[in-house]
C-alpha cells in the first residue's frame, strides 16, 4: 500500500510542476495540438505514448474545465425518468443527495470515475485489462493545516479534523480499487467490491476496535493507516426498480458528511458529524422501491466493531455492578444490530428526504455503540443556492458514572473493558449522571446541523455552516455542554482534479471549558471558544 501512495504522490508532484510550464507552452510552428473537448476522438493523441507523459497530459487537459471531455459514444448515465441529478462535482462534493450502504441506483455506470491515473494507464496491456473487466485504481491526496486560539497538543477537539491546533498535517492518502456495478440496466444482475485503504491523521477517526486499532488505542499514533471500506456488492434489477445487497465494511448508511475528504462541503466537520456512527460491519441491503421511493435493511455487528469481538470476554479483576462476573465482554457494543432506512426524491430531484436509524440493538455502553436515529433533508432552491440539513438522537445505555465515587474506583482498578489497564489511549468517555448516587445512566447526545451552500461559478462553492451540539451528559465529547458552532469555507476547483478549501469556524461551549484539553496527556480543557482559520488540497489522480 504505501508503495502505490508514495507513487502517487511523486506523479501528482510531477504533473503539477509541468503541468503550468505546459499550459502555456506553444506546439511547434505548424504542429497542430487536438482539443479533445472539441473532438474527442483525439484523447489518445493528446495524452501520447508513455505512462508519464499521459499522466501530466491529462491534468493539463482538465485544467481550468468543470468536467472531463465528454464520449459522444458513451451509454446514457442515467435510467429515463429517474428523478433529475440536483449536482454537479464540481463544485459540490456529489451528484445525487446523499445515502450511504450503496452504489447509487438508476445512475451508475461501470468506469465512469474520472481519473488521470486510469488515463495514463490506458494504452498498457494494465489498463486494457483492467478496462475489460471495469476495474479501476483511483484516489487523492490531501494535505492541510490550521491556526488557532488554542495551544496544546490535541487541543481543537472536540473540533474535527484538524485535531492538532497551529500544524500542517497530511490528512489522508486514499487509494480506491474497485469495480462499480452497472445500476442503469435492468437486463442481468451485476457485480462490484471496493478496497479502499487509507494513511494519514484521520485513521484516528475511521478507527473500528479489533482493526488495527493498537495505532489509536495502545499508542495513540499522530498518523496511522485503516481500511473504512472493504466490500463486494451484488445488484440485482428485476426487484421493484433495483436491490443492491452490500456486505463487508462499509461506511455507515446516515450522514451529509463523510470520512473521505472529497465527500465534503468544507475542510472541516461539524461536531455533528465527528461523533457518530462511522463505519458498519455486516449485510445492508438498498431497493429502489420506485424510482422515489427507496428502503433500506441491514443486519451488522454495532459500530466501529469486529464480527470477531463478538461474545469474547476479558477477565475481570474487579467485579462491580455494572460488571459483576469474573469476566466481561470485550466490547459490548460488538453484537448482532439491525440499520433501516427510508429515502424520498422528488422527480425534479430538488427535494431529498432520508430517514435511518443506525445499528440497533441493546446499546449497552460499547466502544461506540450508539443508537443512532436521525434524518437529513436537502432542498434545491435554483442551480446556485442549496441547503443541507440533518438532526440525529443518539445514545448508549449503562455508560459508567463519572461523578460516583464507587464507579470510578472500578474504571481505575480496571473493572470495565475501557479501563486504563486495555485501553490506555482513546477509550470511551464515561458519562456525567445528573445524580452522583447512580452507578451508570443512559448517555444521550442532541444535535442540530445546517449547510447553506452557493454556486458562484462552475468551480467554485462557497458553504456557510450552523450547528447546536448537546452532549447531555459529557459522553461524546469528555465535556457535559452545549455547543453551538459556525464556519464559513470556499471550495475551489483548479479542475475536476485539484481542489483548495479554506475556511474559518468558531465553536464555543456554552456551559464548561471544552478546548484547549487532552484526555490522553491528563490536560483539561480551559477554554470555551475555539477560533481555527485552516485550508487544505486535495490532489486527485
Amino acid at each position: 500500500m504505501k508503495k502505490v501512495l508514495m507513487t502517487g504522490v511523486s506523479f501528482v508532484a510531477f504533473g503539477l510542476a509541468n503541468a503550468a510550464i505546459a499550459a502555456d507552452t506553444l506546439p511547434p510552428m505548424g504542429k497542430t495540438v487536438c482539443d479533445p473537448y472539441k473532438k474527442y476522438s483525439c484523447l489518445d493523441s493528446y495524452l501520447g505514448d508513455d505512462f508519464i507523459t499521459r499522466f501530466i497530459n491529462y491534468y493539463r487537459l482538465e485544467w481550468g474545465h468543470e468536467a472531463a471531455p465528454s464520449d459522444p459514444k458513451a451509454p446514457p448515465s442515467r435510467r429515463d425518468g429517474w428523478p433529475a441529478t440536483p449536482e454537479s462535482t464540481p463544485p459540490m462534493p456529489f451528484t445525487e443527495w446523499p445515502y450511504g450502504g450503496s452504489t447509487s441506483l438508476g445512475v451508475t455506470r461501470p468506469s465512469s470515475i474520472d481519473s488521470p491515473l486510469m488515463a495514463a494507464l490506458g494504452n498498457t496491456k494494465l489498463g486494457e485489462a483492467m478496462n475489460d473487466n471495469h476495474i479501476q485504481i483511483y484516489g487523492w491526496i490531501n494535505a492541510g493545516g490550521n491556526l488557532s486560539n488554542n495551544t496544546v497538543r490535541g487541543g481543537n477537539s472536540p473540533a474535527a479534523y484538524d485535531y492538532n491546533p497551529n500544524t500542517v498535517q497530511l490528512d489522508q492518502a486514499v487509494v480506491y480499487i474497485e469495480r462499480l456495478p452497472d445500476t442503469v440496466q435492468k437486463d442481468h444482475v451485476d457485480w462490484g467490491f471496493r478496497l479502499a485503504p487509507i494513511y494519514g491523521e484521520n485513521y484516528r477517526y475511521t478507527t473500528a476496535f479489533g482493526l488495527w486499532s493498537y495505532q489509536l488505542l495502545n499508542q495513540n499514533k499522530n498518523y496511522g493507516y485503516d481500511l473504512p471500506m472493504a466490500y463486494g456488492e451484488v445488484f440485482v434489477p428485476h426487484i421493484a426498480e433495483g436491490l443492491m445487497i452490500r456486505f463487508g465494511r462499509y461506511i455507515s448508511i446516515p450522514d451529509i458528511e463523510a470520512q473521505l475528504a472529497p465527500n465534503n462541503y468544507m475542510y472541516t466537520h461539524s461536531m455533528t458529524y465527528t461523533f457518530d456512527n462511522y463505519t458498519n460491519t455486516g449485510i445492508q441491503s438498498t431497493l429502489a422501491v420506485t424510482k422515489n421511493w427507496m428502503l433500506q435493511l441491514g443486519v451488522n455487528v454495532g459500530t466501529e466493531a469486529m464480527p470477531w469481538h463478538v461474545g469474547e470476554k476479558i477477565a475481570n479483576p474487579f467485579p462491580n455492578p455494572l460488571y459483576p462476573n469474573s469476566t466481561m465482554l470485550k466490547d459490548p457494543g460488538a453484537q448482532p444490530s439491525v440499520s433501516a432506512g427510508v429515502r424520498y426524491t422528488t422527480d425534479s430531484g430538488n427535494d431529498g428526504v432520508y430517514i435511518v436509524a443506525n445499528a440497533i440493538n441493546n446499546g449497552d455502553w460499547g466502544y461506540n455503540n450508539l443508537q443512532w436515529y436521525g434524518l437529513t433533508y436537502y432542498h434545491k432552491f435554483n442551480d446556485q443556492w442549496h441547503i443541507s440539513f440533518e438532526t440525529y438522537n443518539e445514545h448508549q445505555n449503562n455508560v459508567l458514572n463519572q461523578n460516583n465515587p464507587a464507579a470510578l474506583a472500578a474504571f481505575t482498578a480496571g473493572g470495565t473493558p475501557f479501563s486504563p489497564q486495555y485501553m490506555p489511549f482513546n477509550a470511551p468517555f464515561l458519562a456525567q449522571c445528573s445524580s452522583a448516587t447512580v452507578f451508570s445512566c443512559r448517555a444521550e447526545v442532541q444535535t442540530y446541523l445546517m449547510y447553506l451552500n452557493y454556486k458562484p461559478s462552475a468551480l467554485d462553492n462557497i458553504s456557510y455552516r450552523l450547528e447546536f451540539f448537546d452532549d447531555k451528559e459529557g459522553q461524546r465529547t469528555g465535556v457535559k455542554t452545549r455547543y453551538v458552532e459556525t464556519g464559513i469555507g470556499w471550495q475551489h476547483w483548479f479542475s475536476p482534479q485539484i481542489e483548495i478549501r479554506p475556511e474559518f469556524s468558531f465553536y464555543r461551549s456554552l456551559d464548561a471549558p471544552a478546548f484547549n484539553g487532552n484526555a490522553n496527556l491528563g490536560i483539561a480543557p480551559n477554554k470555551n471558544t475555539a477560533l481555527i482559520g485552516s485550508a487544505d488540497i486535495i490532489v486527485h489522480f
